[in-house]
């Protein structure tokens, strides 16, 4: 069967299903059975290779427990329970070895058998057991973004310094941080803190991506008369190199520097922590130990920002839904797609780029009778500037002397060189040096309400669906306007009253104008399986943006609808019933895409393969080992892509 009939057939398949209620209800009730089935406490990656025959593999594993097992005196894994350490007990019994303790994650990281691991999964203090994959980085800003706008509106309430991020510190786990560079001297102490994480025993970068992802973030642009500077420019940086000298690093890896960061967090003033790198998608949210440890840092009170990953379009150009990479995948996780501004800074004509990865994520749980259950998170939360931006350059780093076309010649000094790099890596530091600024603007902003605004004040960008877009394109300028009216005293309790007035002031008008073009709002932010839009979300304070909660908590989901809760959201908001192709209007303006519900069947009708209007949900087999998604470039080992095509082109230098 040809691939176009293939197609046809998939669609009439789900017509066949939408236009069924006898379908519905049976594989419903289906649903129904298996939801009180208990979950598969292992890894679907893992089951597979214990299933394919290699049990006897010896396999990097990641074993999540429960918080009591900190004190639980004896159990099958030994004296001190799990996170005591301990080599004796469970582990030692199946010829494992610990190999080291994340006690503030509640993980422990083992060596065994790959299928010992189903008996440390019967432990009941044993929540989830999952391999040690590969994890890899994705690979005129200040003016387009809208942050000089934002510096500028603080000169002008009388305040005598500048918004840019001082007092704030930025975590970067990346390839390291070539602290030399003049995007990084100029200011004293801008590097605050570095550690390495690859087992390499460095902290500068060798690779090349930390470096150029640091600087977008917070680089210092003295050096170059601020053509080419940050976006919280003062903020200080934390440097934790997680990907080593070829660009690969380690789910542990990852782990180690989060746990690192949770310890380290008040020490270091880390408000924002950015990760410009990811693994693909493949167990739930709800059990992947990235996901849960970024979800303990953001119930701290960390923004943690992450790149949606690049895998967009197939070797032949067609749209991919469903590609977004862990822990993009995470609710509470601010996940950033990429935007192609073509170099101009109005922004009328930007788009989204062809590569950025699109939700919904496709991350899955396993129940013991085999049935998968989906998330189906809408993602990204929104968009920035990902295509060939160029930023700092580390010295005599891989990617340069790799792919010597990505050297822009800007400058001849080796600690001022700059290169140009693409993918939603680069956005996604921008909306961490965003969030900088907001902290700046009001410090007592928790992680929900950062999100909030970011999405709120978006612009949505004509042409282009949820999926792509989330809320729409980074606006730091909005965002800055209205951090800066939230009620600080309000924020200071510890609980405040759902429903209270949210600023000081009557809400700026819901537009900004960028080199004389003037665009709207989204008004409304993306929640788990939907939208929600309304004045109140910035005029009222909601139960969910506070600490300790995700901004989709209060919503109640049935079968195929959905609806928020009065004891956690005011009235006066709206929830949309279909996710929308923009037509540049607010978030509910446009042409509709698709109904919510098929985000709530828990995958039967969003299925894997399945057509999606213009493209296509990621199917099996698409996606390489190694995350990488082949494209209309060279695909390279590292995953660098190179084209030949014009400066408008979205895939050349993307990672």
């Amino acid at each position: 069967m040809n691939r176009p009939q293939l197609y046809k057939r998939l669609i009439a398949i789900a017509l066949l299903v939408a236009l069924s209620p006898a379908l519905l209800i049976t594989h419903n009730n289906k649903a129904q059975a298996t939801t009180a089935t208990v979950n598969d406490k292992v890894s679907p990656d893992l089951r597979q290779l214990i299933q394919s025959g290699q049990g006897s593999t010896r396999v990097k594993v990641i074993v999540q427990s429960n918080s009591s097992s900190t004190s639980s005196g004896g159990g099958l894994l030994g004296g001190g329970g799990l996170l005591g350490g301990l080599v004796g007990g469970l582990v030692q019994t199946v010829g494992g070895v610990v190999q080291g303790v994340l006690s503030l994650l509640n993980i422990t990281l083992v060596e065994t058998r790959a299928d010992s691991v189903d008996a440390i999964a019967a432990d009941p203090s044993v929540t989830y057991v999952s391999l040690d994959t590969e994890v890899r980085s994705l690979g005129h800003v200040s003016t387009t973004t809208g942050t000089d706008q934002s510096r500028d509106q603080k000169n002008s309430v009388g305040i005598n310094y500048t918004l840019d991020g001082s007092n704030v510190r930025i975590a970067i786990l990346d390839s390291g941080i070539d602290t030399t560079h003049k995007s990084f001297t100029v200011q004293s102490g801008k590097v605050a803190f570095s550690k390495d994480f690859t087992g390499e025993g460095r902290t500068d970068d060798p690779y090349g991506h930390g470096t150029h992802v640091a600087a977008i973030a917070a680089g210092v642009g003295t050096a170059t008369n601020g053509k080419y500077e940050g976006i919280a420019t003062a903020a200080n940086l934390v440097n934790l190199r997680v990907i080593n000298s070829r660009g690969v690093g380690t789910v542990s890896g990852v782990l180690k520097a989060l746990d690192w960061v949770m310890s380290n967090r008040q020490a270091y003033n880390i408000r924002v922590v950015n990760i410009s790198l990811g693994t693909p998608a493949i167990n739930s949210y709800k059990n992947d130990p990235i996901c849960q440890s970024v979800r303990k840092l953001v119930n701290a009170g960390v923004v943690v920002v992450a790149a949606a990953g690049n895998n967009g379009k197939t070797s032949t150009s067609q749209k991919i839904y469903g590609a977004i990479h862990c822990p993009g995948n995470e609710p509470s996780a601010i996940t950033v797609g990429a935007s192609n501004t073509y170099g101009s800074d109005a922004r009328d004509d930007d788009t989204i780029t062809t590569y950025s990865s699109r939700g919904p994520t496709r991350s899955y749980s396993t129940d013991t009778s085999g049935v998968k259950h989906y998330d189906n998170l809408v993602k990204p939360d929104l968009v920035a500037p990902g295509n060939k931006i160029i930023s700092a350059e580390a010295r005599s780093n891989y990617l340069v002397s790799t792919h010597p076309d990505l050297e822009t010649n800007l400058y001849s000094l080796s600690n001022m060189k700059l290169m140009y790099m693409s993918g939603t890596s680069m956005s996604s530091p921008m909306v961490a040096g965003a969030a900088a600024l907001l902290f700046e603007a009001n410090p007592n902003l928790t992680p929900n309400m950062v999100k909030m605004i970011l999405m709120y004040t978006a612009q949505p960008l004509s042409g282009f669906n949820t999926f792509e877009q989330g809320s729409g394109e980074l606006n730091v300028a909005g965002a800055v306007a209205v951090a800066k009216l939230v009620r600080s005293e309000l924020l200071s309790l510890s609980a405040p009253p759902v429903g209270s007035s949210l600023l000081t002031q009557t809400a700026p008008s819901p537009q900004t104008t960028i080199s004389s073009y003037a665009f709207p709002w989204s008004q409304g932010i993306v929640l788990n399986h939907g939208t929600v839009t309304g004045t109140n979300l910035i005029n009222k304070y909601q139960k969910s943006y506070g600490k300790g909660y995700v901004l989709g908590d209060g919503v109640n989901e049935g079968a195929y609808s959905q609806s928020l809760s009065t004891s956690m959201w005011t009235t006066n908001l709206s929830m949309g019933n279909y996710l929308m192709k923009s037509d540049g209007t607010a978030m509910f303006g446009g042409g509709v895409f698709c109904p919510t519900g098929i985000m709530l069947s828990d995958g039967i009708m969003l299925s894997d393969g399945i057509m999606l209007s213009d493209g296509i949900m990621l199917s099996d087999g698409i996606m390489l080992s190694d995350g990488i998604m082949l494209s209309d470039g060279i695909m390279l080992s590292d995953g660098i892509m190179l084209s030949d095509s014009t400066s408008g082109d979205d895939t050349a230098g993307m990672h």
